[in-house]
Parts: structure tokens; C-alpha cells; sequence
């Protein structure tokens, strides 16, 4: 065989590669790729525990505070009221990343949400975060 007629069955061997099984594998990595667009930053929808989840004092007044690890935001909009909801954006399912100036806010794409309802304040979330239940006994929040 000459060289030419090498070259050519390497271009063969390589478009088989790249438009066979080749092509497969990276239909399935775009697929994996496509499912949110996020880099890195996303998790499963729904917080992870039930129970004990923080002290009423460790939830400031007209802030809250993340628990990046059952995937819930607890807040406090006013003195005394306790609400929950679920950490995960709902634009790309992103960990939501700080809680200031009354709402709950988002690093990957900046969609921000309401502290006292859940409700998007600014996109490019369209749905609000998933409210959750919570129980206050003798100074401790619970999920339930």
C-alpha cells in the first residue's frame, strides 16, 4: 500500500470514529451537557432531611440563612416569622448563593426571590422557589 492510499484509510478510519460510534458517544455527552446549561452548578430539586434544621437565632431578622446541605433557605421577613423554602433555583436548578436586601439570590444566572414568599423578584427565574414546610418548638426550626 502507498502512501496515499494510507492517508486515505486513516480519513475513513477517523470519519468512523467521529460520525459512528464515535458520534454515539458524543450524542450522549451533549445530551448530558444539554439537561440545564449550568456549569457545575447544579443539584437535585428538593431539599434532602426532615428535622432540626437551625435556632431561631441563627436566622437574622429581614434576611435568612442557606443549608446548603438539605437544599432548604430559611428566613426571617419579620420579627418572629419563619419561612422556608427550597434553596435550588428554579431557572437552572442552581444552589441559590446569598440571602440580602429582602431576597434570596442566585449566582449562576442572578434570578432573585422574594424573602417573604418565595416569588421571583428579578429573572431570569419565572417560578417561584418551592415553599417548605417548617415547624418553630422552643426555639428550634424543623423541617417537616
Amino acid at each position: 500500500m502507498n502512501r496515499k492510499e494510507n492517508m486515505a484509510d486513516a480519513t475513513a478510519t477517523r470519519r468512523a470514529v467521529i460520525f459512528g460510534a464515535g458520534g454515539a458517544g458524543l450524542a450522549v455527552a451533549l445530551t448530558a451537557c444539554g439537561g440545564n446549561g449550568d456549569t457545575g452548578g447544579s443539584v437535585a430539586s428538593e431539599p434532602t432531611a426532615t428535622g432540626p434544621v437551625a435556632q431561631v437565632a441563627d436566622i437574622p431578622e429581614g434576611g435568612g440563612k442557606i443549608f446548603r446541605e438539605q437544599k432548604v433557605v430559611i428566613t426571617q421577613p419579620v420579627q418572629g416569622e419563619f419561612k422556608a423554602f427550597s434553596a435550588v433555583c428554579t431557572h437552572k436548578h442552581c444552589l441559590v448563593g446569598t440571602v440580602a436586601n429582602g431576597t434570596i439570590n442566585c449566582p449562576c444566572h442572578g434570578s432573585k426571590f422574594d424573602i417573604k414568599d418565595g416569588s421571583v423578584r428579578e429573572g431570569p427565574a419565572e417560578t417561584p422557589l418551592p415553599e417548605q414546610k417548617i415547624n418553630v418548638t422552643d426555639g428550634t426550626i424543623s423541617l417537616t
